[in-house]
């Protein structure tokens, strides 16, 4: 049997898996996903996760069931591409004849002593779940601090905010402001809504050490009960540990086909791949529907034909009632984006991406 071996069900794997199974596999051919988990997370919706607002059960997707597809659950620490293997913590090696990494991200903490040693995470299921007991168990009038004011940071400040109006809640940014990636338009209407909610803004702050509750910008103390991080991601250890050609973020770089240039068994998915965009589950899900198109494309001995990929936009969320995008290059405001993001959620978790 030729085997397929998916590592990470994330969007991108996930889609992947959902593609290829909707066809007929060739006879000799078998799906193998690998996850540490028997579930996908939703990973945009952890924010509200560690906020209280969601439980852990609404964040789930359920990997298929399919007499097609083996569910492999562990710890996968590397990846041979020469000799085709798969290498787990706690189990036997597993051989592939064609590879799919999509195994996501991991906070970046540049170098920061301290970073990852006091602050909380919200990028896997299982440090969100540890960042919401911080959280909830914080006492009232007691000070949340989140690093970062992009997109994660922002969700994770206004979401708590609905949550735990009893709490002083801040973020702090190396910039001259929140969401630098977005449009001025929508920076001012965050900003706004953050002020009317009494979330306090700190910008061009410099973090030169964490040390327990204190945050060093420089010279300066700042006080806190908890640290979120949200100031950054880089792709998997795994992926860090591979002698293979990466750009300035330490994604792997791909061909147009999605495959690592020297290794083209190798295909690479979401947060992992080089891609000219801002790493995103939108983002995953179309590529990941393009892979499922140049494998099936070789099983017909057909060549591929992949145009580029088009992003819809980008939805952030203002706790339940309130948002914020860019659909296309327009900017939208308020109850709109907001309803759009929902939408977007009861997609993901009935398998229509």
């Amino acid at each position: 049997m030729k085997k397929i071996v998916i590592l990470g069900g994330g969007y991108g794997g996930l889609t992947i898996v959902n593609q290829l199974l909707e066809k007929d596999l060739p006879a000799d051919t078998v799906l193998v996903l690998i996850d540490r988990m028997p579930y996908q997370g939703l990973k945009t919706e952890y924010y509200a996760l560690a906020s209280g607002t969601l439980s852990d059960k609404e964040i789930r997707v359920q990997f298929p069931v399919d007499p097609r597809l083996i569910l492999k659950y562990g710890e996968v620490r590397s990846v041979d591409p020469v000799q085709k293997l798969v290498i787990f913590e706690n189990d036997e090696p597993m051989s592939y004849d064609t590879l799919i990494i999509g195994l996501g991200c991991v906070d970046k903490y540049h170098e920061i002593p301290g970073a990852e040693q006091y602050s909380n995470s919200i990028q896997t299921l299982s440090g969100t779940r540890k960042t919401y007991q911080r959280v909830n168990d914080t006492n009232p009038y007691g000070q949340i601090t989140i690093v970062g004011g992009g997109l994660s940071g922002v969700e994770m400040a206004a979401e708590l905010r609905e949550s735990r109006p009893d709490l002083n809640i801040r973020i702090l940014d190396r910039g001259p402001s929140i969401l630098s990636a977005f449009p001025d338009k929508l920076q001012e209407f965050v900003r706004d809504w953050m002020l009317s909610h009494e979330i306090e803004l700190i910008p061009h702050v410099s973090l030169s050490r964490l040390e327990g509750n204190n945050l060093y910008n420089q010279q300066e103390i700042i006080h806190t009960d908890v640290t979120i991080w949200t100031a950054g991601i880089q792709p998997s250890p795994i992926v860090q540990q591979l002698q293979l050609p990466k750009d300035n973020q330490g994604r792997l770089i791909i061909n147009e086909y999605h495959q690592i240039h020297d290794y083209t068994d190798i295909y690479v998915v979401g947060d992992c791949a080089s891609l000219p965009f801002s790493p995103s589950g939108q983002a995953a899900e179309a590529q990941g529907e393009q892979i499922a198109q140049v494998i099936r494309a070789g099983w017909k001995q057909q060549q591929p034909k992949l145009g580029p990929i088009k992003l819809k936009g980008v939805l952030g969320s203002l706790g339940k009632k309130s948002g914020f995008g860019v659909m296309g290059k327009r900017p939208i405001t308020g109850l709109v984006p907001r309803a759009l993001k929902s939408g977007v959620l009861w997609l993901s978790k009935h398998h229509f991406g």
